[in-house]
């Protein structure tokens, strides 16, 4: 990922946008990781992320979601396996909520044609973190974020 990050809108692409697949989301710029579930670096923070829905110890709700963090847990079913560290994508979302960017978020949806397409829900941003025991009874990182409002003076 030696690009330079993109925080904020990406093109013409705006909130309600569908997108094919994690590969269309990566050659459109929008998600460039065509797996990871979070496009960051430790030293700029994270440009964008996806909600997949399978993750137990993430929370979406109608104007706000908290986004369980990286790390220690079954791929197949979700489940946390381990206590979570601070490893490199949770440093890049600890760094996202200081700085204060925008992060882009798109989210897994069930819609025809394809089994899976992907909706760009808008820009968010990190407003807390926390350290918690998850419902698999391990330690979880979880970052609440809010949709995006440029900051006034």
């Amino acid at each position: 990922m030696g690009a330079t990050p993109t925080f904020g809108h990406v093109g013409t692409a705006r909130p309600g946008d569908l997108f094919a697949s994690r590969l269309d989301l990566s050659l459109r710029g929008q998600h460039r990781p065509p797996r990871a579930g979070v496009c960051a670096t430790s030293a700029h923070g994270a440009e964008s992320l996806i909600l997949a829905d399978q993750y137990e110890d993430d929370e979406i709700h109608d104007d706000y979601f908290w986004y369980a963090g990286y790390g220690s847990r079954d791929g197949q079913t979700g489940r946390q396996v381990a206590h979570q560290d601070l490893n490199h994508r949770n440093r890049a979302l600890t760094r996202s909520q200081e700085t204060g960017r925008p992060i882009r978020v798109f989210r897994r949806i069930d819609a025809a044609p394809a089994a899976w397409q992907f909706r760009y829900e808008g820009l968010f941003y990190i407003v807390n973190l926390e350290y918690i025991t998850g419902k698999s009874g391990f330690g979880v990182y979880r970052f609440r974020l809010e949709p995006w409002r440029a900051k006034t003076n």
